[in-house]
């Protein structure tokens, strides 16, 4: 009778505890990707440079722009090689966001090893952007490419009073054309001035190259930093935001009490069309306090996905209970940001593998690598 009572008794747990948590602690479910493993001995792939220096056109002098920090990096192809778009900072100022940032170059033949330029692409200058870049920078970047070779940055224009989403285009990742806010116009600018960030707009892989793409005639994207929201577009630059039926802005999903992602859900890198869904990829910060996982260090940022369904992007589905990528290297634990940070922004499909570019401890950037043909497990838990 007592081992009859046990094992009612261990069924019963098991029927309260989330079904997806057995099967994400030990391996992904079907819909997700990974896992992504950092390649022995490489990482951090992309460390500060005292050395670099530009003529800043506002400043009117040479300044130091990648001395203090290069983190939180968008990627892409071009020419067959992977390019990665990095967040620099200068020395300039005390803290994070209190510094200038700008975009630093670097190229790949192989994924792994990265020649930089010396001076950046993308930055705040004496230019109609000026009064929402400047003094704190151009930041965090997504880069997506269309079809026909254009590629399209999303980025967060920083005059440290409002952050917005900015967006620019270009044909070779070097030169680029920014259009400004992409909620300038929507709804006679009722969100322009509202703090908005972090955009994964929509892309799915077509003939071996991940592109962006479109679901019923537009284009989609999520963005937020503390709930997810979405909007669409019909031209990649001027965006709409997805709303409720009082104008309200439409939350699909947000921070939830006792998991990784219990103070903010800020969207990552394009999100992915696939047979089984969207797959948003996103970073959870994990609340200090009892509301936060226990599991992870107060604050902590780690890398979660999502899924969205493939007719209505706007229809959330379902997200990891647990993330699929977390900090573990001292370098991703040690920088500006010592709770532990690994901030994804930047993934590309090369050489039929996801490349996974991330910022480390808003200090540094690194890759972690997922091969569909020998999947792996996720970062272990403990």
């Amino acid at each position: 009778m007592k081992k009859i009572i046990i094992f009612v008794k261990i069924a019963v747990l098991a029927l309260l505890i989330p079904a997806g948590v057995y099967a994400q602690e030990n391996k992904l479910p079907k819909w997700a990707m990974g896992g992504f493993k950092r390649p022995v001995g490489l990482n951090p792939i992309i460390k500060p440079d005292t050395t670099a220096t530009f003529y800043d056109p506002i400043q009117q002098k040479q300044v130091a722009w990648e001395a203090n920090d290069t983190f939180n990096p968008g990627a892409a192809l071009y020419k067959n090689k992977v390019v990665v778009l990095y967040r620099a900072e200068d020395r300039y100022g005390i803290g994070i966001g209190f510094r200038t940032s700008r975009l630093g170059y670097a190229s790949s033949a192989d994924g792994y090893h990265f020649n930089r330029s010396t001076k950046p692409v993308f930055y705040p200058a004496n230019d109609n952007q000026k009064k929402y870049e400047w003094p704190g920078g151009c930041e965090d970047p997504r880069l997506a490419v269309t079809v026909n070779g254009t590629y399209v940055v999303f980025y967060t224009q920083w005059n440290r009073d409002v952050p917005r989403l900015g967006v620019a285009t270009s044909k070779d990742l070097k030169k680029w054309t920014k259009h400004g806010p992409i909620f300038e116009d929507a709804y006679q600018g009722k969100f322009v001035n509202v703090p908005h960030k972090s955009a994964s707009i929509l892309t799915k892989v077509v003939n071996g190259k991940q592109v962006v793409t479109k679901i019923n005639g537009k284009y989609w994207m999520y963005w937020g930093e503390l709930h997810v929201y979405a909007a669409t577009s019909t031209n990649l630059v001027d965006w709409l935001p997805v709303v409720n039926n009082d104008g309200s802005l439409k939350e699909l999903f947000s921070p939830r009490k006792g998991y990784f992602d219990s103070e903010l859900t800020e969207c990552g890198p394009p999100a992915l069309l696939t047979s089984k869904g969207i797959v948003l990829f996103y970073n959870g910060k994990n609340k200090a306090g009892d509301d936060g996982d226990k599991r992870f260090n107060s604050n902590t940022y780690c890398a979660g996905q999502a899924l969205f369904n493939k007719a209505d992007p706007s229809k959330f589905i379902t997200r990891l209970d647990v993330p699929f990528l977390r900090p573990m290297e001292s370098f991703e634990k040690s920088g500006q940001y010592p709770a532990g940070t690994v901030f994804i922004e930047g993934m590309v499909y090369f050489k039929k593998k996801w490349f996974l570019y991330y910022g480390c401890a808003d200090s540094r950037v690194g890759v972690a690598v997922y091969d569909p043909a020998h999947p792996s497990a996720p970062d272990p838990i403990n």
